[in-house]
């Protein structure tokens, strides 16, 4: 455990960021799920609503920092082709 103080309170500052990274990655896994769902249904008007907010939940991540851009650019691909790959 630490002892000096700004150790302390690194430790706090950490466990807050990693809970809040937590939480953005799952809605983003979520969000991502809800496409895929969707489309294994074929559904096409529920997977392009779903796709809009998996896209939004994308970019909020990218931009937190919890996923790198290009990671996020990659992801976004996936699912529209995904979707626009349906009849």
């Amino acid at each position: 455990m630490a002892n000096i103080k700004s150790a302390k309170k690194r430790i706090l500052v950490i466990n807050k960021k990693t809970l809040r990274n937590k939480s953005v990655s799952s809605a983003t896994k979520t969000a991502m799920k809800k496409v895929l769902t969707a489309v294994a249904a074929g559904d096409k008007a529920a997977a392009s609503e779903a796709l809009r907010a998996a896209t939004k939940a994308i970019d909020m991540a990218a931009t937190k920092g919890v996923m790198h851009k290009n990671t996020a650019a990659n992801k976004k691909s996936r699912l529209a082709k995904a979707v626009n790959k349906m009849n």
